[in-house]
């Protein structure tokens, strides 16, 4: 059975469809079939993020005018031959309706252990069309307080749908402000929001950029997020644990002055 996965925030830019992204790329670096579906026909930037711009020749508006099946549409990444992208492109939201949508999916998700739905921040008419294909979502944030008062509004609105499951993921997080106290700790947003925490991913330049390399702290955090995800394990990344003691201070001095 397919695990359907709406990838959604309160606001844009808090890095949801790279977490989307990066997600994907772990699942299926560790076996996982995985189909990745950008519905934000307002950005469409899945394809560039994992890096196959320039595989794409037909995108999910292809499918529905009829030009192309929907198998036809999918891109297969290079590196990671697990995963399939389904581009999206910049439509008009009133031409693609819930119900064409779903269709394109169910088509396609038998062949898949998981369905990764990158969904247009915000709650307007693509949130509800994304969701609506989906059976659990994923909330992304991160600790700015603008942040996490529209991922609040999120929370309120897919409660509405009654999906299996709702959890948060807590992006950017920098753990130097944690221990000075500056931000809440992804523990105490969880808390706030009154969701389930399902990962935390560091503030780290090198995700934002595309970098798929093994190591650095950011991939270390996607690996236990995806294990979360897959095996329903618990373990969150612990983004304070190379600022506490001598050395840690030094770390945090550093990290301020850049």
């Amino acid at each position: 059975m397919t695990r359907k996965i709406v990838f959604t925030s309160g606001k844009g830019g808090v890095g949801k469809t790279t977490v989307a992204a990066h997600l994907a790329i772990r699942l299926a670096a560790i076996g996982q079939a995985v189909l990745l579906a950008d519905t934000d026909f307002g950005l469409n930037n899945i394809d560039v993020v994992c890096g196959v711009e320039n595989m794409i020749r037909y995108d999910v508006t292809d499918v529905l005018e009829g030009r192309c099946r929907a198998k036809q549409a999918l891109v297969r990444h290079p590196i990671y031959p697990n995963l399939s992208i389904l581009a999206s492109n910049r439509a008009e939201d009133r031409m693609v309706s819930p119900q064409s949508l779903r269709l394109i999916f169910e088509n396609l998700t038998p062949r898949f252990d998981f369905l990764l739905i990158d969904c247009p921040a915000g709650i307007e008419s693509g949130f509800h069309r994304a969701v609506a294909s989906a059976e659990e979502a994923v909330v992304v944030t991160t600790p700015h307080v603008s942040s996490l008062r529209d991922a609040d509004k999120v929370i309120s609105v897919l409660k509405s749908y009654k999906l299996k499951e709702v959890r948060l993921v807590v992006n950017m997080v920098r753990g130097d402000m944690i221990v000075d106290g500056e931000i809440l700790s992804p523990t105490e947003i969880a808390d706030t929001l009154k969701i389930p925490l399902l990962g935390v991913i560091p503030q780290d330049d090198g995700v934002f950029l595309g970098e798929q390399s093994k190591g650095g702290e950011a991939q270390k955090a996607f690996r236990i997020l995806a294990n979360n995800l897959l095996k329903g394990t618990k373990k969150i990344y612990n983004a304070t644990s190379r600022y506490h003691g001598f050395f840690g201070s030094i770390r945090r001095s550093l990290k301020k002055s850049l």
